[in-house]
């Protein structure tokens, strides 16, 4: 008995230390990722006793909520999420420690429609290629996804001058709520993006011989003010058990 009441109190004080040594966690996670964010973060903050103040802002672009671009102006951060290229330029510009790097996720583009229209086939190139010909008009994001959209899919698909009347990025905000509105009759973004929105409903993945797998990866800032935690925080998101959260938020798990 006595042992059990020694193991109850080891128990207790430590419980104790680690509250005692929880820290406020500065978090930037763009798009992509955020879903599966939303989920293991604060089952994270429960376990450890940190907490986390989440900035959202897409990986690249001219946007001042950019990560990249807060980070310039001096904000300040214990971990961030982005599109895996976007850190490797970070990384190499000296604001993200290289040794922290954690691969998260793969991330595919898919297409959305209003709530209760018809749901095209796009299944195949060509059944992609006459929907988007065939929409009144069609949206995409400003971040990864868009970029190739806008520069790479079109062109692939030899639609780009005749897109180029109908087709606009949609900065800022989920490619989906401008589609739920009726403002675009089709938008293309990262699947994770797109499942969390009401009133659009998902047609489904771009064929794979015109699709974009994008990697979601995290780094510790060196600069950070808290990097033991964020190193936990990491190691949390990557975990074999926070998988189930990350194929459910519309993102494919990472060979390891």
């Amino acid at each position: 008995m006595r042992k059990v009441l020694h193991a109850f109190a080891l128990l207790a004080c430590a419980s104790l230390g680690s509250v005692a040594h929880a820290e406020q966690l500065r978090v930037m996670t763009s798009g992509g990722f955020t879903a599966a964010y939303q989920i293991l973060g604060p089952k994270f903050a429960a376990a450890t006793g940190n907490t986390l103040d989440t900035a959202l802002g897409p990986s690249m672009g001219q946007a001042p909520e950019a990560i990249p671009n807060r980070l310039a102006r001096g904000e300040k951060a214990d971990v961030v999420i982005m599109v895996g290229y976007a850190l490797d330029e970070l990384i190499r510009q000296g604001k993200v420690d290289p040794a922290s790097r954690v691969e998260l996720a793969d991330s595919r583009i898919g297409m959305v429609v209003r709530g209760g229209a018809p749901k095209p086939d796009i299944s195949s190139v060509e059944g992609l290629k006459k929907t988007l010909l065939g929409a009144r008009s069609v949206a995409y994001s400003d971040s990864a996804s868009g970029v190739y959209v806008h520069k790479q899919l079109f062109k692939r698909l030899g639609i780009e001058q005749q897109l180029a009347p109908k087709a606009s990025m949609i900065a800022k905000i989920p490619v989906a709520s401008v589609v739920a509105k009726g403002d675009y009759q089709v938008g293309l973004q990262q699947v994770s993006e797109l499942l969390p929105v009401r009133g659009a409903s998902f047609v489904g993945k771009l064929p794979e011989a015109v699709q974009s797998v994008t990697r979601f990866a995290a780094g510790i800032p060196t600069h950070a003010e808290h990097p033991r935690q964020a190193k936990a925080l990491l190691a949390y998101l990557a975990a074999p058990a926070a998988q189930q959260t990350v194929q459910a938020t519309g993102l494919d798990s990472v060979s390891r």
